[in-house]
């Protein structure tokens, strides 16, 4: 649908990550070609201008790497998991009940929403050309409180991370208490690795139909911008 609404010459305003993640680039050319504008910065991040804040914000400087949380569901479970200390599946269930999984919630503990969102940055942000292929996943399941707990004895915590630095990858790592990604319940936060300006951080909610809303309409008002300018 993206791809013909762009061949009629239709600007496009989407939050489905899924074709972005397999030909953004393609898509990114098609708008191009045709003269028109594919906007999607819901897809990363919904209401939180994740895209909007690396290609506007970090403007004329360099991004050498990107690290971050990008999906509210594993970030949810894990944080409840390390508070209370009960079980993954009993976190699950919880989030599941909460509206925060789905009842197939693969996509987001097995890590693919996350590399979806990830290859999305990589495209449009860093101009790396990448697909779901490229990416190394790792998702939640195997993670006991065992694993938490480990953790929590040296200060850290674990999070599901998706970084770009070098290659791409989504996997569970640990990271310091004190770090600006340490982030709880349905959060997301991702962190910019930039030439001039060091590391430039950015939080708020990923997910939500307000949130999501807010994404479509800032999208909106964009293209508006874009025509009046034109």
């Amino acid at each position: 649908h993206i791809q013909a609404a762009l061949k009629l010459r239709r600007h496009v305003i989407t939050t489905n990550k899924g074709p972005l993640a397999l030909a953004l680039p393609a898509l990114m050319e098609l708008a191009e070609y045709n003269r028109v504008q594919l906007r999607f910065s819901g897809t990363v991040g919904a209401g939180t201008p994740i895209l909007d804040f690396a290609k506007k914000c970090l403007i004329g400087d360099r991004i050498l790497a990107v690290q971050g949380i990008l999906n509210g569901t594993t970030n949810y479970i894990l944080t409840r998991m390390s508070e209370e200390g009960i079980s993954f599946e009993t976190c699950l269930a919880e989030a599941q009940r909460a509206g925060y999984a789905e009842a197939d919630p693969s996509m987001d503990v097995d890590g693919y929403d996350s590399a979806c969102k990830l290859v999305i940055i990589a495209n449009y942000v860093m101009e790396i050309r990448a697909t779901l292929k490229d990416v190394k996943i790792e998702g939640i399941r195997k993670i006991s409180n065992q694993d938490i707990q480990k953790a929590a004895r040296l200060g850290r915590v674990l999070k599901l991370i998706a970084s770009i630095d070098g290659g791409l990858k989504v996997q569970p790592t640990e990271i310091p208490k004190t770090s600006p990604l340490c982030v709880g319940g349905t959060l997301n936060a991702i962190t910019f690795t930039t030439q001039y300006r060091g590391e430039q951080t950015i939080i708020g909610r990923g997910a939500g139909g307000r949130e999501t809303a807010a994404a479509i309409l800032r999208d909106l008002l964009n293209i508006k911008g874009e025509l009046l300018e034109g």
